[in-house]
């Protein structure tokens, strides 16, 4: 049996529609492209068997199998959507508002139940950060964040609230993923000199002193992103500030925590100073990817151990992707950058490919692990919006640019479960496609006339740091984190020695110096040296006399 193509919902200011993925590439037949020009948000369930778009006036539920509409809401000023994980539940959420006389205003986050279409329940949610309830994958369990407590529903009954879990100031949470049990890291920022912390706890053990699963507590942290591996077994923190103090970054400051389950944690060291742009974990669990440092970027792959495994060097990058099974990995460096990719083999660390999408501020992997989109979105960029389609080789299969005075807001690929696109065997030979790859001339820098036709001087600002795997193989045996450790200590050891040798007094210099002569000058006659000496030794004695 054939594997299905993904579809792909493009949204813009003409309106929504959908495309058949490759290899067609061509609208669907089946829906109806809505022209709306206020199609404020869509989304494709998590399994991608429904799809759901507001369009200014309702939202549309449809079957993508068939494009069948399910149910319409009359919710004409929702501006977020969210599908729960076995497409049980719709939640939508609206801008909050009171009445002019300061009544508090209607509740504004709705709950409804995709079988029957009526609202379960309605919250009161003032802020758009963080706003969707946050579902186990069963929906065993629903929880969001209420005045520095997360509460905790079971089995879709919203009218009583199954747990609760306080602590002082609680900013965000993250359930994890997979089956039962399900775990929840909690953040809480540090005030009045006390550090952030992010702790990790099984549900419903939340209470008692040993209750959490780990603890991991840091300073510099105005906001965190915690992310779970695929199999819930350990969770990354990037840790950043709003500014950096010490005046070297516009983007403040960021370091990377590493906790897992079992109680472990750790800081991971980044060799190279400056931001941390992006962490992934690959699908295996077992590694993540980090780019970050000024640029030119590092990027590098890490075990949970917190060693780096393979250090791709440096370049224009700021974002990191595996592919859904895994074994590629894109490093790109999308919008300030000029839209470089560097394709990866993740098992074999081998460049497959270096294609450059120009302008692009979008990148998604295809469900089918085989073809990427690029695309330039507004309000990010407001011309040359459009989406291009490649396949990981370098090869650009499709184009489709906007027309003249529309804008390109959103493009999606529809995702699939687990399973259903097996990874294949990797190709490193460029796909035929009908269409030329654009390869952008670079632009000459600017020259006086005074220099234009002497040589073009090869002065860098910077010397690029090459892969790891074709660098000048090197006799020295990698040093593990221990020994680098120890190496460090004696290192300090020895330059706190040595500064204290150059702080003791020095000896008094020899009588001989101080006659300026030499206490090992011989004439090789021991009589003759021997009155030498005496001689001496009475000229001292008049000049102390004197």
């Amino acid at each position: 049996m054939a594997p299905p193509m993904p579809l792909l919902s493009v949204r813009g200011s003409d309106g929504i529609q959908l495309v058949q993925g490759p290899p067609k590439f061509t609208d669907s037949e089946t829906f109806q492209r809505d022209p709306s020009k206020n199609c404020k948000v869509s989304r494709f369930t998590k399994d991608g068997k429904l799809f759901g778009w507001c369009n200014g006036e309702v939202i549309n539920i449809v079957n993508c199998s068939d494009s069948k509409l399910l149910h319409t809401f009359d919710l004409p000023k929702v501006v977020s959507l969210e599908f729960s994980p076995k497409n049980t539940i719709l939640a939508t959420w609206q801008t909050y508002t009171t009445s002019k006389d300061g009544a508090a205003g209607t509740p504004n986050l709705q709950l409804y139940d995709l079988k029957s279409g009526n609202c379960v329940k309605s919250f009161i949610q003032k802020k758009m950060e963080n706003w969707s309830p946050r579902w186990s994958d069963d929906e065993s369990i629903c929880a969001r964040n209420v005045n520095n407590e997360v509460h905790f529903f079971e089995n879709s009954n919203f009218d009583t609230i199954a747990n609760k879990l306080h602590l002082q100031k609680v900013s965000d949470f993250e359930l994890s993923p997979g089956e039962h049990p399900c775990k929840v890291a909690v953040y809480v920022p540090g005030s009045k000199g006390a550090p952030s912390f992010v702790r990790l706890y099984q549900y419903p053990n939340f209470s008692g002193p040993h209750s959490a699963l780990a603890n991991k507590s840091f300073f510099k942290a105005d906001r965190v992103i915690m992310l779970w591996n695929s199999k819930a077994t350990a969770v990354l923190v990037t840790a950043s500030t709003d500014v950096d103090k010490t005046g070297a970054s516009y983007y403040g400051e960021q370091t990377l925590h590493y906790i897992a389950v079992n109680g472990e944690s750790a800081v991971v060291q980044l060799p190279k100073n400056g931001p941390i742009y992006d962490v992934s974990w690959n699908k295996n669990a077992t590694e993540f990817c980090v780019v970050y440092g000024f640029m030119p970027a590092k990027a590098t792959v890490f075990n949970l151990k917190c060693d780096p495994i393979f250090d791709f060097g440096t370049g224009p990058r700021n974002a990191a992707f595996y592919s859904p099974q895994g074994h590629i990995l894109v490093l790109a460096g999308f919008g300030n950058l000029r839209g470089q990719m560097e394709v990866w083999d993740v098992k074999n660390y081998k460049l497959i490919s270096k294609p450059t999408a120009s302008d692009a501020t979008f990148f998604s992997w295809c469900p089918n692990g085989e073809h990427i989109i690029t695309a330039t979105c507004s309000p990010r960029l407001r011309v040359g919006n459009g989406y291009k389609i490649w396949h990981y080789t370098g090869t650009l299969l499709h184009k489709y640019d906007v027309p003249a005075n529309s804008e390109l807001w959103q493009v999606s690929w529809q995702p699939f479960v687990d399973g259903v696109f097996p990874a294949k065997a990797i190709v490193y030979q460029a796909v035929p496609g009908d269409l030329p790859t654009q390869d952008t001339k670079p632009t000459e820098a600017y020259r006086p006339p005074a220099l234009r036709n002497k040589p073009v001087s090869s002065y860098k600002l910077h010397e690029d740091e090459p892969p790891q795997s074709i660098r000048p193989q090197s006799t020295e045996k990698p040093v593990s984190k221990t020994a680098l450790k120890n190496q460090k200590k004696r290192e300090a050891k020895k330059a706190a020695k040595q500064e204290s040798k150059l702080e003791e007094p020095a000896e008094p210099e020899s009588k001989s110096v101080e006659n300026n002569t030499p206490a090992s000058v011989t004439t090789g006659d021991p009589e003759t040296d021997k009155k030498i000496k005496n001689v001496k030794k009475t000229l001292l004695l008049l000049c102390k006399g004197l």
